[in-house]
């Protein structure tokens, strides 16, 4: 299908371009959410007379949203979820809960629809979202999903938490490993320079429980 765009459609053109879509996407997406005409000569002569206006309109929400632009773009929100050891997420992060975070940090005049997000995000980390304030206006936004304050705040400061932990966890199982289970193990891991240097003490003392057997 054959249409006028009302707007910049991303990969396919600006206000006034004559493009040819898929008649699914014409129909279900850009014809009733106003962001392009049928290109037929009703619609033409319809948009030549109002170009001006539709020009003018565009400016403005343009320049609205490029001063919103300047409190949003850069901005990390943190989200607090449950996951397993290895950064799996009990669930997921959705368009919503971008929206409703922004929102709670301040944020307001976010909808779904601005926020692109290509699949839900499923595991701990830091993912850059791409937030469209308006066809010409984007803006990013850091979104933080830990399981912890602490753990949010380390991963703001580059740090794999996962990789952490885990490095953590193998430590301390070596630590383990090597601690001795009893003192016959600790006589055992005893160096030969340490025990002979011990011989003579255990002797004399089995040597002063002899004579006072025979006193």
């Amino acid at each position: 299908m054959e249409i006028i765009l009302l707007e910049r459609i991303e990969k396919l053109g600006g206000i006034g371009d004559v493009v040819t879509v898929k008649n699914g996407f014409a129909r279900n997406y850009l014809l009733p959410n106003n962001k392009a005409l049928r290109a037929n000569d009703a619609n033409r002569k319809l948009f030549e007379a109002n170009r001006a206006k539709i020009e003018a309109d565009n400016a403005e929400r343009r320049g609205d949203a490029e001063g919103r632009a300047k409190d949003i773009d850069g901005k990390q929100i943190v989200l607090i979820r449950q996951a397993s050891n290895t950064g799996q997420l009990y669930g997921s992060v959705a368009v919503r809960d971008i929206v409703e975070a922004l929102a709670e940090d301040g944020v307001q005049g976010v909808t779904k629809a601005m926020v692109e997000l290509e699949r839900p995000i499923k595991s701990l980390g830091l993912v850059d979202v791409k937030v469209k304030l308006h066809p010409e206006v984007i803006v990013t936004v850091g979104v933080n999903v830990a399981r912890s304050p602490d753990e949010a705040e380390m991963q703001s400061q580059g740090i794999d938490v996962i990789a952490a932990m885990f490095e953590e966890e193998q430590a301390a199982a070596a630590a383990v490993a090597l601690e001795p289970d009893s003192e016959d193990e600790y006589d055992d891991a005893m160096p030969p320079s340490e025990a002979a240097a011990d011989a003579p003490a255990a002797d004399a003392d089995d040597a002063e429980a002899d004579k006072t057997d025979e006193a």
